[in-house]
């Protein structure tokens, strides 16, 4: 139809000739430290080549972890729905890009009516029906608005930048999410550890109870030794029940995490814990790549500078374009005869004269969410080396406690060992005993409990340098069908 290739003809011609506003975006310059400060007390056993890029829980080698980690990105339900906001925010891509092409349609229309009766004849004459006449049309239609000034490519940038930061929202989510899964194994593991410590404990006692009974009943020692031997038995036994309340949430926790009722999951008791792996944490400008939320920070800005370009075009005029083409007959027949060739060619542009200062309201509101987006990123990026040095500070520190407090349960052990045997000789009294006891027992449970910080240290900086996440996948359409 020839209307209709002259408006498309016309669509090129103004596209080729069309021209952006607006800045162009350009990532702001991020001043980074060369080394951490903290890495050169903290030395990694393998090469960072060796250090799995996604499935980073299986440096602590427990099985439970390799079970439930890869149940996260599917059945998580904080993921799926990031997958799904992200799903959408490429839905709006698609719609903004719509714009860049005009909108054909095809109307079609027929119509069947009868005209008035005629006047009666003669006299005696009988009154005739109208005539019946059909009548139709058929047309095809065009619209366009031409992006003279970038308005929808900007808008079509904005959209994207914000759908990549919505894909990196996604990675970000599905990390956190397994950073909280492996935190609730090794909470889990510890306190299976620490129910085996006072299971340990409680044995101790008991044998420490039943010395001082045969002694009390042979009159050697005091009846409150006794009474303090049961109490300290006590005690232990209430805190090993204790621990069964802690266990069930970490349970109940871990199913929720994995995407599971918590009826649904049963884990049985494993007091080994969790090998403690030594994880390069690269140079600091890897940082860049490598965390999701400095991704989306970067996005953000993006889209924020994109949206300036949006605001700027509505100083120009708007252009639209419009063009019909087709047939229309009465009657009906004959309709696609060149006779009954219609066409129509139109054109509207619109310009706004005054508006008391609202598009400058609005560029000076996009510049201003410009500059906080690039503080944001700023900010991001200096929040996420402060974290990483936390927690290389607090790995080498601990590493240092840990030595120290090793010694400390092996002397502690000694030494209630020691008072046992002196108090069985009968050269020291049960406080004694009971003191050193529960100087040993508090002695292992602190290692415990460096052992599971140093573990819960090295889950946080895999999720501070970003796990097996990369910046890259921003460049590519998502492959995968996402969350089932």
């Amino acid at each position: 139809m020839n209307a209709t290739k002259t408006l498309l003809s016309l669509a090129l011609t103004l596209a080729l000739a069309g021209c952006m506003v607006g800045p162009d975006y350009q990532r702001p310059a991020v001043k980074m430290p060369t080394v951490y400060k903290e890495l050169p007390g903290w030395s990694p056993a393998v090469p960072a080549a060796e250090v799995p890029k996604g499935d980073w829980w299986t440096l602590f080698h427990d099985p439970l972890l390799d079970h439930l980690e890869p149940k996260v990105v599917v059945s998580n339900q904080t993921v799926r729905q990031a997958y799904a906001n992200y799903q959408q925010a490429e839905a709006d891509v698609q719609v903004a890009r719509s714009a860049l092409f005009p909108t054909l349609g095809v109307t079609g229309s027929a119509t069947r009516q009868r005209g008035a009766r005629s006047n009666a004849a003669t006299a005696g004459g009988t009154a005739r029906a109208g005539s019946v006449e059909n009548s139709g049309s058929l047309e095809g239609n065009a619209s366009w608005a031409p992006d003279l000034w970038g308005s929808v490519r900007r808008t079509v940038e904005e959209n994207k930048a914000s759908a990549q930061a919505s894909q990196a929202i996604l990675a970000n989510a599905t990390l956190s999410e397994q950073v909280a899964l492996a935190t609730a194994v090794i909470e889990l593991r510890v306190t299976d550890a620490d129910a085996d410590l006072l299971s340990k404990t409680v044995q101790a006692y008991t044998e420490s109870l039943r010395v001082v009974s045969n002694q009390g009943a042979a009159g050697i020692t005091a009846p409150s030794d006794v009474l303090t031997a049961r109490t300290q038995l006590e005690n232990a036994q209430s805190s090993l029940i204790a621990l069964g309340v802690a266990r069930a949430q970490y349970v109940h926790a871990i199913a929720v995490l994995a995407g599971m009722n918590p009826e649904d999951l049963d884990i049985p008791h494993e007091g080994r814990l969790p090998a403690l792996p030594l994880v390069p944490a690269g140079m600091p400008s890897t940082l860049l790549q490598r965390r999701p939320d400095v991704a989306i920070a970067e996005r953000q800005m993006a889209a924020q500078n994109a949206a300036i370009g949006v605001a700027i075009a509505a100083y120009y005029p708007s252009i639209s374009l419009s063009a019909a083409d087709g047939f229309s007959q009465s009657p009906l027949a004959g309709l696609l005869h060149v006779a009954n060739h219609v066409w129509s060619l139109g054109a509207d542009i619109d310009q706004t004269i005054f508006d008391a200062g609202a598009r400058h309201g609005q560029v000076a509101a996009a510049r201003a969410g410009y500059e906080a987006a690039v503080a944001n990123y700023r900010g991001t990026v200096l929040t996420a080396l402060q974290s990483v040095e936390d927690d290389l500070s607090g790995l080498r520190v601990l590493g240092q406690q840990s030595t120290v407090q090793d010694a400390v349960v092996r002397d502690a052990s000694q030494g209630a060992r020691i008072a046992l045997n002196e108090y069985q000789a009968g050269t020291v009294d049960y406080a004694t005993v009971a003191s050193a006891q529960a100087i040993s027992f508090n002695a292992t449970q602190d290692a415990l409990t460096l052992r599971q910080q140093q573990l819960l240290d090295t889950v946080s900086l895999f999720g501070d340098i970003g796990g097996g996440w990369s910046a890259d996948q921003l460049a590519a359409a998502p492959k995968n069908p996402g969350p089932g």
